[in-house]
């Protein structure tokens, strides 16, 4: 199957030919400012499916909306018509189709030329009207928000809130893509209005869109998640990420260091509670403390240690040799006095899990020897 995508180097169009390249049935052809116009009709002849999502919505001059988005829109349509082909075709348009702006009128004209030639010459069209669309390899500063917004508090940059009670919707990059592959299987239908439509919308206010991404970059010293449960924060989280300066995807963490070794917290949740990481030296042992109900687990992932229980209301010592080698997870209940012992000739370093975030004021962990004194 041919495909043609217009607009090939634009954030839509990098997302969905990264998704048609890891298919082997598709013979892909890109379409862009800088190729060659004389050869654009010859491949709206070949075409099987044509994803048209050349556009412009910052241009110099006005002008520029109905040269590109109105009349290249009505171009194709012509040229469909004269060869009689029916390729599929998928057209972006904007939510702002409704809107009487220049980009809004540009984009609904485009709309009307392909409705028109799906009516007359039944040639099969989808139309999306996009909300703002955000994800990674969006262009900043520029007519994304979400966009601007990553790139410039990932760099400590300021921003601008006009509004920090105006609502945007939002559809993430990944949902559009899929949406697309969709109607090229012939997967979906339009909704009623004859629309093809993105299921997951997003509505948030600008402000606290600012907010939440102000949180992302703060995590890193908090070391405080979002609650990734929510699939928003999760795609956001994803976007923001992808802004990263490329010398900036390493942080190191504050370490708390005494004779045993080192500690670190990673990370914490409200929702999974925290994991933190030790180093300890050889001979050394950590623990002899019990909780009420906080729960752990420790994961060996260097040496060999020797953890140790007892039910603080009992006698027996319990004992778990556990190896690096081996990565098994040991749980520490309530009501257990332990400790982990580094047995090994190396630094034992292990990963540790706890159920809620650590409190100072509320520690939940009181001292008490795993051996009883005699």
């Amino acid at each position: 199957m041919n495909i043609l995508v217009t607009g090939s180097k634009g954030f839509i169009a990098k997302n969905l030919l990264v998704s048609l390249r890891r298919r082997n049935d598709l013979n892909i052809v890109e379409y862009d400012l800088d190729s060659n116009p004389e050869m654009f009709d010859e491949l709206l002849y070949n075409a099987d499916v044509i994803f048209h999502l050349a556009g412009v919505n910052r241009p110099q001059n006005e002008e520029e909306f109905q040269k590109v988005n109105a009349d290249l829109s009505k171009h194709i349509c012509d040229t469909l018509r004269e060869c009689k082909k029916k390729p599929l075709v998928l057209f972006s348009s904007s939510t702002q189709a409704i809107l009487d702006n220049p980009y809004g009128r540009s984009k609904r004209i485009a709309e009307e030329e392909f409705i028109r030639l799906s009516r007359e010459s039944d040639v099969p069209v989808a139309i999306f009207r996009l909300p703002g669309v955000f994800g990674k390899w969006c262009r900043p500063n520029y007519n994304s928000v979400v966009a601007t917004f990553c790139y410039n508090i990932s760099r400590n940059l300021p921003i601008t809130v006009s509004d920090p009670n105006h609502k945007i919707d939002l559809v993430y990059i990944d949902d559009v893509i899929e949406a697309f592959l969709q109607v090229m299987d012939r997967k979906i239908i339009p909704r009623e209005d004859g629309f093809y439509a993105i299921h997951n919308i997003y509505n948030i206010t600008l402000g606290k869109l600012a907010d939440t991404i102000h949180f992302f970059r703060e995590s890193r010293k908090s070391l405080h998640l979002s609650d990734f449960n929510d699939p928003f924060i999760r795609r956001l989280y994803a976007t923001y990420i992808s802004y990263l300066p490329t010398d900036d995807f390493a942080y190191f963490l504050a370490q708390r260091i005494d004779q045993r070794g080192e500690l670190a917290e990673l990370l914490k949740s409200t929702h999974l509670g925290q994991i933190f990481i030790s180093r300890t030296r050889t001979g050394i042992t950590r623990g002899h403390h019990y909780h009420n109900t906080k729960v752990e687990k420790f994961v060996v992932l260097e040496g060999d240690a020797v953890i140790r229980f007892r039910n603080i209301l009992g006698h027996d010592v319990i004992e778990y040799p556990v190896s690096g080698k081996q990565f098994r997870v040991v749980d520490i209940p309530p009501g257990y006095t332990h400790s982990i012992e580094n047995v090994g000739q190396s630094d034992l370093i292990v990963l540790f899990w706890a159920d809620e975030i650590f409190e100072p004021s509320n520690p939940d962990t009181f001292p008490m020897s795993v051996f009883q004194e005699k």
